[in-house]
């Protein structure tokens, strides 16, 4: 018995480096998982990998209409929604915000708010009629502070903290729980790939070595916090934000003391 036996769950950007693992992860707790992505032929793949209960829907975020038929394919192959990961999200390759071009600040904000707000508001009527469902909002540690050069970014999931909360309240009475995770620097391609070509990957610049937890993190350290507030054994929490960064936002660890030869 899987903790999520007889549930369907819509992970978006579900082909990347965390989407994919989260996939993998309901799949093998019993529910039923849809692949929601552009890249159709790792969707179809990953799909055919995991069996009957996956299924590969092609969508943009962007997009209200690709929502609705989504969630129609979805309900069509598996009954309501129970559990929506508002997985996808973009970067923007380093730069000044005076250099940052309207189309950059646009495009992130449209795939990394208004995304999550459409999904939000297409998954709503599903959640309800199955009474009740999970939302989790992927944010990230930068929605905690300010990053020089990557401005909208940053601003997109402060944004992403806002959505949630308000979400929450709205949709509480109806038995959806609304949360947000903020993960640190995540081993994806999205920290170990450029942005843009030519320009620098962060994991270039970035090294853990002074934090608490030395490590970047795993796209499965993000998996099992998001199954825990997915489960019953998260039903009091909503509105809630889970930073998960190994200690970055803390600042550098207290050292150990070199020993002597």
């Amino acid at each position: 018995m899987g903790r999520f036996d007889g549930q369907t769950v819509i992970v978006t950007g579900g082909t990347g480096g965390m989407g994919a693992a989260h996939v993998r992860a309901y799949h093998r707790e019993g529910a039923g998982v849809v692949i929601a992505a552009l890249a159709d032929d790792r969707g179809r793949a990953l799909a055919a990998e995991l069996g009957d209960r996956a299924l590969h829907v092609h969508l943009d975020v962007t997009d209200e209409d690709q929502w609705a038929a989504a969630v129609q394919e979805t309900e069509n192959r598996f009954g309501p929604v129970s559990i929506l990961v508002n997985n996808a999200g973009i970067q923007n390759a380093a730069a000044l915000a005076e250099d940052t071009g309207r189309d950059t600040w646009d495009r992130t904000f449209a795939v990394n708010v208004t995304g999550q707000f459409l999904g939000i508001r297409a998954v709503a009527p599903s959640m309800r009629a199955g009474g009740g469902g999970v939302i989790v909002n992927i944010g990230s540690t930068m929605a905690h502070g300010g990053t020089a050069l990557y401005a909208p970014y940053v601003a997109s999931k402060w944004a992403v903290r806002g959505l949630t909360r308000s979400a929450a309240l709205e949709l509480g009475r109806d038995g959806i729980r609304v949360n947000a995770i903020h993960p640190g620097v995540v081993s994806t391609p999205l920290i170990n790939e450029p942005a843009a070509p030519g320009a620098p990957a962060i994991g270039d610049f970035y090294s853990p070595e002074p934090f608490a937890v030395p490590r970047l993190a795993e796209p499965e350290d993000v998996t099992r916090l998001l199954l825990f507030l997915t489960s019953a054994d998260a039903s009091f929490a909503t509105g809630s934000e889970y930073v998960l960064d190994g200690g970055l936002l803390l600042g550098p660890a207290l050292q150990p003391e070199p020993t002597a030869a």
